[in-house]
């Protein structure tokens, strides 16, 4: 295969889009990391059946910034941790 200048370009072109591929896949990971630190996490599911709350209530936790939670592959993710500590911080409210 000859390298001319329009191969070149096309070669340099796609090891570009390979390097944005993986740089998005690390970026991923790192968040899959910071977001797990070694505790469990909740999916929405997990919650709803936990709290016995709408998936709208869930959103509005969120929004409100009542209960923390991390985005994972489009997915809502809660560590259980922080799940504990919302519950604690409602029922204080109540006492």
């Amino acid at each position: 295969m000859e390298i001319n200048k329009d191969n070149l370009e096309v070669i340099v072109e796609r090891l570009f889009d390979k390097l944005d591929l993986t740089d998005k896949k690390i970026d991923r990971l790192l968040n899959h990391d910071a977001c797990l630190k070694g505790d469990e996490l909740l999916d929405n599911q997990d919650l709803i059946g936990m709290l016995k709350v709408s998936h709208r209530t869930l959103q509005r936790y969120r929004s409100q910034g009542k209960l923390p939670y991390c985005n994972l592959y489009g997915k809502s993710f809660y560590r259980l941790t922080d799940v504990n500590k919302f519950i604690d911080d409602q029922f204080m409210g109540i006492k």
